[in-house]
Formats: structure tokens, C-alpha cells, sequence
């Protein structure tokens, strides 16, 4: 199966750019995307009948702002609407989707550049994420975190790592908490398969910056340790455009 995750950065206006053309080229199973801004009723109506596709949407309470959709081949058993902490489920940040065995969670994490205030519920909602997913591993261990996480990782992980030791993105404790997850018993997929540079997934638009390929890698598949031997591939689609974030994937037999 292979699963893609892409943050759309608005699905009305990549619905304009070809989108439907884009999920048949992209040809996953199931598709995990970030940043709709819309409300249920504002998604077009062709991306609500795709042939294959049963789709699932969890919307902010703000207009306009956040939320999350899959779209999935195969039918889960549940879906689950964010993680039951009401200041995080009214962004419309995180859906999961449970099937027998195994559970992917979608997730738009929070981004701290705009203000203190912002970092400091960015960092909240990492750990209380965190916290559920340790009580939810007692039901299922099988786990597969997805979405822009709005993190670059390590130094390799972006294009400018020295100029941007004291931005939102890539502070120390920002990083601890991926260093927290990997510890916790999951595998950043894409490092598993390839330790290269200059893989990224977000660009700066307004500075041209995908031209010059000067980007920070932010959008990832956790995947728990239980399922590494199902993994056999993953990768970074930065041939599809339509967004400032590319697709990222994961193939896996599950």
C-alpha cells in the first residue's frame, strides 16, 4: 500500500490547479492532506464523489483556517476527530483513521514563527499529543503518525541550519520533542531509506526558494518500531507542485 501525506495549503485553491488529476497521478491508497481551510460544506463537490475514495474532513471552528481530510481506498473500521482536548479538536488539527491492524493519525501540527503565545501552544500540543498516544498504544501498537509537523529535525533537514538556530521551525525544543517521539519507539521512515541532503518539503513562495531548492524538510511518516519490517519504501514527491509543501509517502505491507 502506499500512503501519501501532502500539506495543500488550502484544498479549494489546489482543487483549481488540477488537484483531481493530481490524487489519480499520485495513486495512493490512502491520501492524508493538511491545511484544507474549509468547512465541510466549502469542499468541492467533485473531491466528495472520487471514484475509490470514501473521505473523511474534520474542520476548524475559524473559517478559513487549518483542518485535515483523507481519503482512503480502503474503509476503516473508526475514524477518530482529534484527541480530545478542545483548545487543539477546535483547529481541526488531527483525524484518525482505525482499521484492524493498524491506525494512522493525520496531523497539522500547530506552527510557533507568529508569536510567544503560538510557540507556547505549539509545544503544549506536541506533548499532550504525545501523552494520547502513549494511553492509545494500549490498544494498538501498530501506529503511523503523518503531516506536517512544522519541525525540521536535525541540520540536514534544511537549507540554512546556523541562520536558523533561534527560529520557530528548528529551536531546540522544538527538535527534542521528534528526539522525544523516535525515543518513545517510532522511526522517521524517510531516514530509514535515505540519508541524503537537500531533501526538503516546504518552500518559502514569496522568495522563489523552490527554484533554488532552499527549503526546510517539516512533513513526515512516524511509523512504530512494530511495523519497520513492513516498511519498503518511502520518499519525497518534489516533482508535484500546487502547493509551498510537496507530497511525502510511504510504501508499506500492512
Amino acid at each position: 500500500m502506499r500512503f501519501v501525506s501532502w500539506n495543500v495549503n488550502g484544498i479549494r485553491a489546489i482543487h483549481k490547479k488540477g488537484f483531481t488529476e493530481i490524487i489519480r497521478e499520485l495513486g495512493s491508497d490512502i491520501l492524508l492532506i493538511q491545511e484544507t481551510k474549509a468547512q465541510y460544506e466549502q469542499i468541492p463537490e467533485e473531491l466528495l464523489n472520487l471514484k475509490d475514495y470514501s473521505n473523511f474532513f474534520v474542520s476548524a471552528e475559524r473559517k478559513g483556517y487549518s483542518g485535515v481530510a483523507a481519503f482512503s481506498k480502503k474503509t476503516p473500521k473508526s475514524v477518530i476527530e482529534g484527541f480530545g482536548i478542545d483548545e487543539y479538536d477546535s483547529e481541526g488539527r488531527t483525524i484518525g483513521l482505525e482499521f484492524e491492524n493498524f491506525t494512522i493519525f493525520n496531523i497539522y501540527f500547530p506552527n510557533g514563527k507568529s508569536r510567544t503565545e503560538r510557540l507556547e501552544y505549539k509545544m503544549s500540543f506536541y506533548y499532550d499529543f504525545l501523552d494520547y498516544l502513549n494511553v492509545y498504544r494500549k490498544k494498538q501498537k501498530n501506529i503511523i503518525i503523518c503531516g506536517d509537523v512544522n519541525t525540521a529535525h536535525k541540520e540536514i533537514d534544511l537549507s540554512r541550519p546556523k541562520e536558523n538556530e533561534k527560529t520557530s521551525g528548528f529551536l531546540p525544543k522544538e527538535r527534542k520533542w521528534i528526539d522525544d517521539l523516535l525515543s518513545d519507539g517510532f522511526i522517521d521512515s524517510l531516514r530509514l531509506f535515505n540519508n541524503s541532503e537537500n531533501i526538503y518539503t516546504w518552500w518559502d513562495l514569496k522568495t522563489k526558494a523552490r527554484e533554488r531548492n532552499v527549503g526546510w524538510r517539516i512533513d513526515y511518516f512516524f511509523v512504530s518500531e512494530s511495523l519497520r519490517t513492513n516498511l519498503s519504501g518511502a520518499g519525497v514527491l518534489n516533482d508535484i507542485y500546487g502547493s509551498d509543501h510537496c507530497p511525502v509517502y510511504i510504501d508499506i505491507n500492512i
